[in-house]
């Protein structure tokens, strides 16, 4: 997968693998990135980033979700500290991708597959994990209005774990006064992945069974 990992087998009709995939195509943000993609910028900082992330107890929010050959899919995306996340392709989809906190699952029922993934394995890490993420790896990207906030995080010592550069806009009714908007994942191989989020939801009541599924697989087939 290129979103989180590599090597993950992509099926056109799973357009929902971008998400455990990476993106590509244009991604024409309110604010274009400066061409210097690690140098500081004045005003709020990565500390702006953090408190805004962890600002959030629950989130549930729509997202559009491009490839890298710019294929669509949509669904929502339901978020609670600490680490977990689900994204829900909708009721005729037969693909899942959720964390429980401490693994990341891509759920394929079609063909009754499950592949699992440490959390510390992907760039999704900078989403659930802020304050080690964000706060050490993450740096300032460049933009040209002072409403938009761009921060790249990735670890320079490993490099297989991918990129992912995050869009926040102000607006005081977010956590922190800055919302996430979007995000940009991009993988070892250069895959992209592009995740754009709207009408956003916060501090709603989300319980622990959202972030369980159904496994496909036969029974003798599952870890013991």
């Amino acid at each position: 997968m290129t979103f989180f990992f590599s090597g993950f087998r992509f099926r056109p009709r799973s357009v929902a693998a971008a998400l455990a995939l990476g993106l590509a195509g244009a991604f024409p943000l309110a604010a274009p990135l400066a061409p210097a993609a690690h140098a500081q910028q004045a005003g709020p900082g990565i500390d702006a980033a953090v408190a805004a992330l962890r600002g959030i107890s629950t989130m549930r929010a729509d997202f559009t979700q491009i490839d890298r050959d710019g294929r669509r899919v949509s669904g929502t995306m339901t978020l609670k500290r600490p680490g977990k996340i689900r994204f829900d392709y909708g009721r005729d989809s037969d693909f899942l991708v959720v964390s429980n906190g401490k693994s990341l699952y891509v759920v394929d029922y079609e063909v009754k597959q499950v592949e699992r993934y440490p959390i510390r394995r992907s760039p999704l890490g900078a989403l659930l994990d802020p304050s080690r993420d964000v706060a050490k790896y993450g740096k300032l990207v460049p933009t040209a209005r002072e409403d938009v906030l761009s921060v790249e995080v990735r670890d320079p010592s490993r490099p297989e774990f991918g990129v992912i550069t995050m869009i926040f806009v102000k607006n005081a009714r977010a956590p922190g006064g800055w919302e996430l908007n979007s995000w940009v994942a991009l993988d070892a191989q250069d895959h992209r992945t592009t995740v754009r989020l709207s009408n956003h939801r916060y501090g709603l009541s989300v319980a622990e069974s959202t972030f369980d599924f159904d496994d496909p697989r036969p029974a003798s087939r599952r870890p013991r």
